[in-house]
């Protein structure tokens, strides 16, 4: 606050600085959204390695794309993602009752039938309101324990609020816990384990003998894993947070990726208009394949430019949205840890998002993630090699092809959206043009927030020239622009001249950021002439 003199001397008074840096968001957060074998559903779950997708997922299966496309994320050098769980119709939580307790899996399906919970009054204070909650999965251990939990809906530790991160259950949907504290179950006998599950009981010697045995935990049971996917599991709903709208609850992805969606039948037609309408709202690339039947050149072009009566947007994305789809040809061939280290055809999305993150931590988001270091962790062999000729007629469809070469191996060799064809001449053409703009876009979006309500004259402007100059010229130092200096480089334009009144007096301020893309060597000309019969003079 402004000092007030009062008495002859020297007076201290602390300024507030223009300085608000500005900092560059995350490039390389992939969001993968499908089916998987256990774990919350609709809700998107940060990992950063694969052993953390095994813990609250359930690692590694055949009938599992999602979990292949994250191994393979991480394979190939990712390093951050946001899993997104869906389930099909019909599928439904496992849950169980104890006393006055009633507990649900934290997702649908089948796996929370493994769950079981235990109840006991050993509390710090052993006051009567209170009681302590164990729950383990005996799937895969991970055992969660609540103390002190309050039967008051309004404590602290009630149970409505410490179970907000609980990965296992909930409580059913619009209840908040027990209001009476809950029976607690008996101990077992030294060295029994009471949330294990117990041995198969023997069969009653008399029938006198027929007493069931005593029950240390209480076991989740009813669960229904649902039909398959549909269109609709995709999409979702926007006011629930659905399908690709859970992502709605991430903070940042870079990157969409839909696995297994291509290997059922009418899906990707329907779903990736949505998808890639989404993408384009969160300022992030959608990542597409061609189908597993499209194993030809010949194919791959029908695919990337459909022939009449269907043709005009491939993969069905209509061109506004195409500048954030990136798409891909052909499919790959891996081991499958799975499958005991088989070889097995999967879609090259996975391999090629952990290619992007890797690229993005090796030289920034304004390289393209292609060439001889773009290369395919774990591939053994595409299941389509092509010849320069033939891919000299997808390239200039837009789609990105994968290629074999002697010595390099298995690399990326394309780096367009799939705008990027060449009759439609967009300014999106190149994938990491439009990736290093949504960055941009992403971080001043993020970085300017503090604008807001400031008085909208010349010492704001001034203050929006200097943060936001300072952020594009650390870029400029880092390589990201063309040009040998900060003018051929960059513009930064805020003052009186793109701020008439008018905007003013509607509150509105006006930014202008301008910058010089590097565009990739797509094609390397080397002209050699022969010289013969030059005298030196």
């Amino acid at each position: 606050m402004p000092v007030q003199p009062t008495y002859p001397g020297v007076y201290i008074n602390e300024l507030p600085s223009a300085v608000r840096t500005i900092t560059g968001v995350s490039t390389s957060v992939a969001a993968f959204v499908g089916a998987a074998l256990r774990g919350p559903d609709n809700v998107p779950v940060h990992i950063t390695s694969f052993a953390d997708y095994t813990s609250t997922f359930g690692g590694l299966h055949a009938s599992s794309p999602l979990s292949h496309a994250v191994y393979q994320f991480y394979l190939n050098g990712g390093s951050e993602a946001e899993i997104v769980r869906l389930v099909g119709s019909g599928a439904a939580r496992s849950t169980a009752t104890f006393s006055s307790l009633t507990l649900t899996a934290a997702g649908a399906g089948t796996w929370g039938d493994r769950i079981r919970f235990r109840v006991d009054h050993d509390t710090a204070t052993g006051a009567a309101n209170l009681y302590n909650l164990t729950v383990r999965d005996n799937d895969t251990g991970a055992e969660e324990r609540y103390l002190n939990v309050s039967i008051n809906a309004a404590d602290p530790r009630a149970l409505h609020k410490v179970l907000r991160t609980s990965a296992l259950v909930q409580l059913p949907t619009g209840t908040e816990g027990p209001t009476v504290r809950p029976l607690e179950h008996p101990d077992p006998p030294a060295g029994v384990d009471p949330l294990a599950d117990p041995p198969p009981a023997p069969p009653p010697a008399k029938p006198e003998d027929d007493t069931p045995p005593p029950v240390y935990s209480t076991p989740l049971g009813g669960g229904q894993p649902g039909g398959a996917l549909a269109a609709a599991s995709y999409t979702g709903d926007e006011d629930t947070k659905t399908g690709l709208w859970a992502l709605d609850r991430a903070d940042i992805f870079n990157m969409l990726y839909l696995p297994g969606i291509t290997e059922l039948s009418g899906l990707p037609a329907a779903v990736y208009p949505a998808a890639a309408g989404y993408c384009q709202k969160r300022r992030a690339m959608f990542i597409v394949e061609t189908g597993k039947e499209v194993n030809t050149a010949s194919r791959a072009v029908d695919a990337a430019h459909p022939p009449p009566p269907n043709g005009g947007d491939p993969f069905g994305i209509a061109r506004d949205l195409r500048k954030n789809v990136a798409a891909y040809f052909p499919w790959v061939n891996l081991a499958d840890p799975a499958e005991e280290g088989g070889v097995r055809e999967f879609p090259p999305g996975g391999v090629v998002a952990g290619i992007w993150a890797r690229t993005d931590a090796q030289r920034g988001v304004w390289k393209a993630p292609a060439g001889t270091e773009a290369s395919l962790n774990g591939v053994q062999e595409l299941t389509a090699n092509l010849t320069d000729t033939e891919h000299g007629r997808l390239n200039p469809l837009g789609l990105n092809c994968l290629r074999q070469f002697p010595v390099t191996g298995n690399v990326v060799w394309g780096a367009r959206t799939l705008a990027g064809a060449d009759r439609l001449a967009d300014q999106w053409k190149y994938l990491p043009v439009r990736r290093l703009a949504l960055f941009l876009e992403e971080s001043l979006f993020r970085g300017t927030q503090w604008v807001v309500f400031e008085p909208n004259d010349e010492p704001l402007w001034s203050s929006v020239r200097l943060n936001v100059g300072a952020f594009m010229n650390t870029l400029f130092r880092q390589g990201a622009f063309q040009g040998q200096t900060p003018q051929q480089a960059y513009l930064v334009k805020c003052d009186r001249e793109n701020n008439p009144q008018n905007d003013i007096d509607r509150g509105i301020l006006n930014i202008l950021v301008g910058f010089a893309p590097l565009k990739p060597a797509e094609f390397v000309l080397i002209n050699i002439q022969q010289l013969a019969g030059q005298v030196q003079v």
